[in-house]
């Protein structure tokens, strides 16, 4: 699968560096609060491009949104099984708002796998791909 302008969330670090390591990961967006790590796969070219966001908070959510929507035409998320399985329902329903097409990352002896999430998709304030003209009122 072409993961171009795929937003990877990175949940676990571990994980995220092993994902980006194995495939071709260098056209992801990485999303997450490690700076430290997104910059760190940015300078070994395994992501084009990471924002930092802080999955508990709207607001860094509602800011991650309105960036990809004024840069990057982002094609879908991708988030490792593990961690959405684990997460409470205010991420989970934050994950169902980024984007229409969702992948749960798997990996099965040293290959991955993309399942698509199949929970609804719900479109608001967080939603990626939006017009840029039409967050400016999120500001007021």
């Amino acid at each position: 699968m072409n993961l171009s302008n795929f937003l990877l969330l990175d949940g676990d670090p571990l994980l995220s560096n092993a994902f980006c390591t194995r495939v071709d990961s260098s056209q992801v967006i990485v999303a997450g609060a490690n700076t430290r790590h997104m910059v760190k796969l940015m300078f070994d070219q395994q992501a084009k491009d990471y924002c930092y966001c802080d999955f508990t908070n709207e607001i860094s959510v509602a800011e991650l949104s309105s960036y990809l929507s004024r840069h990057h035409k982002i094609a879908g998320v991708l988030i490792f099984a593990e961690v959405y399985k684990s997460a409470n329902a205010t991420f989970k329903w934050i994950i169902d708002s980024l984007h229409p097409k969702r992948y749960l990352i798997e990996q099965h002896d040293q290959h991955y796998h993309l399942e698509p999430l199949d929970t609804p998709f719900r479109h608001n304030h967080l939603s990626c791909n939006q017009d840029p003209d039409s967050l400016a009122h999120l500001g007021d």
